[in-house]
């Protein structure tokens, strides 16, 4: 099944930091490159990427999406766009990044809400600005904890133009057992029809060790019931997937998954929702 990927991470020390890799050992101090992607990817019919702003430090999140700007101008770099990071709640400088976004390739952007005050969102400043990304025609990924999704939910209904990329099913407590409330909530924002919920993270949320597809089974049947393969994209979250068995294997367990569909439903889930959600 031809897959694009539109949770890629790269990491590259040199160019910004990622402190929230600190205490994950197996993401602590090490650099996720293209180059390596290409090698773990390479029997997987991956055919593009959209890159994901990695979380990286304040001070260098503009630093970080200009660099991968550069990275695209390389040969069989195979990236399709970039998300880049975005700070809504301050309106010093927020059209002006906008603006430079415009010439660097950026399809999207995303300001990670899970490690931040639940008012952040909450603002009518923040709420004006994610309007405006919509209005510029470009996509706001949306990244809450299972404790969040309502709040997600009324930021998406308060910005009806903008299209939302709702990341990891809502980070379903798979390790332990949160199936509700986190099904009620993610039905309430799948009646959203602005909303199109990413395909990723899932195995590590398991338990170590048991992060298989049997165990991530009812969350994913509930985001299959939902939101429905039209309203599904498909990504690696690499190499955050490290902390479960890694990329060959999520990409393994997504191929089972899109076998037990039919051929246009996988391909919606694979690529053609991407290539609709993203104008690729």
């Amino acid at each position: 099944m031809q897959l694009i990927d539109t949770h890629q991470h790269l990491v590259y020390p040199d160019v910004a930091g990622y402190a929230w890799t600190d205490d994950i050992l197996p993401l602590a101090n090490k650099a996720f490159t293209l180059e390596i992607y290409k090698e773990l990817t390479k029997s997987a019919d991956i055919i593009g990427t959209v890159f994901m702003e990695t979380g990286a430090d304040d001070e260098d999140y503009q630093a970080e999406t200009r660099f991968i700007a550069q990275l695209m101008q390389q040969k069989n770099n195979g990236i399709l766009g970039i998300i880049a990071s975005c700070r809504p709640e301050e309106d010093a400088g927020f059209s002006e990044w906008l603006d430079e976004c415009a010439n660097l390739g950026v399809i999207g952007y995303r300001r990670i809400l899970h490690v931040m005050d639940d008012n952040l969102s909450k603002s009518d400043t923040f709420r004006r600005n994610v309007a405006a990304i919509g209005a510029r025609g470009k996509t706001f990924d949306l990244c809450v904890l299972p404790k969040q999704l309502a709040i997600g939910t009324d930021l998406v209904t308060s910005c009806p133009n903008t299209n939302f990329i709702l990341n990891h099913c809502g980070v379903p407590d798979i390790a332990g057992g949160g199936l509700d409330p986190w099904r009620a909530n993610m039905t309430a924002l799948a009646t959203r029809e602005n909303v199109t919920c990413k395909l990723s993270g899932l195995l590590a949320y398991c338990a170590a060790g048991v992060a298989t597809l049997s165990n991530i089974r009812p969350y994913l049947d509930h985001v299959l019931k939902i939101f429905g393969p039209s309203r599904i994209v498909w990504g690696s979250d690499w190499p955050v997937v490290d902390l479960a068995n890694g990329l060959p294997d999520w990409i393994d367990v997504t191929n089972a998954i899109l076998r037990e569909l039919s051929i246009s439903e996988a391909n919606m889930i694979g690529n053609d929702t991407t290539r609709r959600i993203y104008g690729l």
